[in-house]
């Protein structure tokens, strides 16, 4: 496979999860915040949120695979972090963490988030709500942290 076609499906995985990102985190969750008292509004996110993730862990897959074939593709040893450009470590530490969040959010706040909204909010402790708030702002941290593997990645195509 080309080079140029190597990036034209990295960069398509990437706009996919980074583009989802943003039309969540900017547009659906407002909307849903702004709607919450509607049945309605809350079956749409979660239809859009489980949708999204089918997305999200497609694009994983297919960055998880393009990426190491670009590496080679430049020439730089695929083992020998040291030999690098320097952007390219800080961009794989970067998605590191973007994984782990993305990890974290569908495997472990996701179901808890669902079971504390069946609870009446009465019955919810201090905990709860504690997840609450995490479940609201992690989806935030992540896209900043995915507007910086952007920010990187461009750095690395300057270089």
């Amino acid at each position: 496979m080309s080079q140029f076609a190597l990036v034209w499906i990295h960069l398509i995985a990437a706009v996919g999860w980074v583009g989802g990102t943003i039309f969540l985190s900017l547009v659906l969750a407002p909307s849903y915040r702004a709607l919450a008292s509607k049945p309605e509004a809350g079956m749409l996110f979660r239809t859009s949120a489980k949708r999204f993730r089918l997305v999200v862990w497609g694009a994983v897959a297919i960055l998880l695979l393009t990426g190491p074939m670009l590496v080679l593709s430049h020439g730089w040893p695929l083992f020998e972090p040291a030999r690098w450009p320097s952007p390219l470590g800080i961009k794989l530490v970067l998605v590191a963490a973007l994984l782990l969040m993305t990890l974290v959010h569908d495997l472990v706040l996701g179901p808890r988030v669902r079971a504390i909204l069946a609870l009446q909010p009465d019955n919810r402790s201090v905990s709860d709500q504690t997840i609450l708030t995490a479940a609201t702002w992690l989806p935030r941290l992540a896209l900043l942290l995915s507007l910086g593997v952007l920010f990187v990645a461009v750095m690395l195509a300057r270089s």
